[in-house]
């Protein structure tokens, strides 16, 4: 069954070439075509796709702030990102926001299809330059930093993993049980995960507690 594809390009031009390109392999379907990513994560709950093509420069919304949005619920969904430039801050920061890997546009007609079924398989298309700016990033964050939670989350976080439920956390920290369900909520979104024992087990994987 062919792979299904959303792509967000502003250039039209670009997007149509992208398009025509994919339509010659029955390998893949272009579900959705868009000119910007306001409604990128609307359009992946609807659509399901198999992999996404997510322009890093687009007006409205950038690539990474789509991609932000997309893995707060979907983190399986492969995100190639398309850009001019293969070693500015820009590539780096989409990396690091959940991106699969990325692609220079000037390298799309021949490259495309390659890069496309990389990423699909499980691999990280991207230069040994931005290879080691990701490296030496997350060399520089202490664990946990990445997730950019607040003091308050971590000590929640810290607690939850030492097995109390949301009463023992409330009176531990003397905050309202709802209160407390919202905390939780937020470090859930930012871990990427749906439940206790997810985020149990990924803050003791990653050594965040």
């Amino acid at each position: 069954m062919a792979k299904a594809i959303l792509l967000y390009e502003d250039n039209d031009a670009l997007r149509k070439s992208l398009e025509e390109l994919l339509a010659l392999s029955d390998e893949f379907e272009v579900k959705g075509s868009y000119e910007n990513c306001l409604q990128a994560a609307d359009d992946v709950r609807s659509l399901q796709p198999d992999i996404i093509l997510m322009d890093i420069d687009m007006p409205g919304m950038s690539g990474i702030e789509a991609v932000k949005k997309i893995r707060m619920f979907n983190t399986k969904v492969a995100i190639l990102m398309l850009t001019v430039f293969d070693d500015n801050k820009h590539v780096l920061d989409a990396i690091c926001a959940g991106a699969s890997g990325y692609l220079l546009k000037k390298h799309v007609s021949e490259k495309l299809i390659a890069a496309i079924k990389e990423v699909l398989e499980g691999g990280a298309p991207m230069s040994p330059a931005i290879a080691k700016m990701v490296i030496h990033s997350m060399q520089q964050k202490p664990p946990g930093e990445q997730y950019n939670f607040t003091e308050r989350e971590k000590e929640i976080l810290n607690l939850l993993c030492k097995g109390n439920s949301y009463k023992m956390i409330a009176a531990d920290t003397h905050l309202a049980f709802e209160t407390i369900r919202t905390y939780i909520k937020k470090i859930y979104e930012k871990l990427h995960v749906h439940s206790a024992t997810e985020a149990v087990s990924k803050a003791i994987n990653e050594r965040l507690v």
